[in-house]
């Protein structure tokens, strides 16, 4: 497997064809994209081309517009307070995915609408231009929990298979895989990240080896890898989850009391 940064790409506006700008920027790089090329494309220059910059007074008014959902509030040594949400995308991260770095002041950039189709159509403007089969995954950057730090996550894919299902495969002492299930979309965004960096400007990764995974455009996306709330096991932070069976303990407790005294 082999996995670089695309240089060459220009600061991008909105109305771009992301298309075109990354067929230039390979073949200036002297190369050429070829069958079973995956390109790895961090989310904001696909937001800038889809002009998702919105005027905002500050972040913290953006992220609650984006949040449907609050996981978890922690307050910061500097009197902000940190948002763990679900946002519109069902993506469960910091501050709703709403990024206020590199952009001009008074404004932030929000997540594409709907990565999924914004891959879609990267994916299928690359392959009618080229006549190469590539897939292509639309990155972003998220914490994870239990674990400090961040790496790059898949929102978005087309033409890439975003799971590897071993379930029913055998392992090297014969017994069967039961839950073995890799996202694979994940670990080529995390690659795509190793070199494309967060300082160098060039917000576009080629991984080539890894064609086995392309396939058609009509393959699930990202979104399929999103759990849904209701069967994730820490769907609220520890102290959130706290407050909550507290409350509904104390609630049952008063309407105990009072159905004993209205016996008496």
């Amino acid at each position: 497997m082999l996995v670089w940064a695309l240089p060459g790409i220009p600061e991008v506006q909105a109305g771009d064809d992301l298309a075109g700008l990354i067929r230039a920027a390979v073949a200036a790089d002297g190369d050429e994209l070829t069958d079973g090329d995956i390109l790895v494309v961090t989310s904001k220059i696909v937001s800038k081309a889809e002009g998702r910059i919105v005027h905002a007074a500050d972040r913290e008014e953006a992220i609650t517009a984006e949040t449907v959902r609050v996981v978890a509030t922690r307050p910061r040594a500097d009197g902000g307070v940190t948002r763990i949400v679900q946002n519109r995308l069902g993506i469960v991260g910091a501050a709703a995915g709403v990024d206020a770095s590199n952009t001009a002041e008074g404004t932030v950039l929000l997540l594409p609408l709907d990565p999924d189709a914004s891959a879609r159509a990267l994916a299928a403007g690359l392959r009618a231009a080229t006549g190469v089969r590539v897939g292509v995954i639309i990155s972003d950057t998220l914490g994870r929990p239990w674990r400090d730090g961040q790496t790059d996550i898949a929102i978005g894919a087309a033409g890439v298979r975003v799971f590897d299902d071993l379930h029913g495969r055998l392992d090297s002492a014969g017994r069967p895989l039961i839950v073995t299930h890799p996202c694979v979309a994940d670990e080529l965004a995390a690659a795509g990240d190793l070199v494309k960096g967060k300082l160098s400007g060039c917000p576009v990764a080629i991984v080539r080896g890894m064609g086995r995974f392309v396939g058609e455009l009509d393959l699930p996306g990202a979104a399929s890898i999103v759990r849904d709330a209701e069967r994730d096991m820490f769907r609220l932070g520890a102290d959130e989850a706290h407050r909550a069976g507290y409350e509904e303990g104390f609630a049952a407790g008063v309407a105990a009391s009072s159905n004993e005294e209205g016996r008496r």
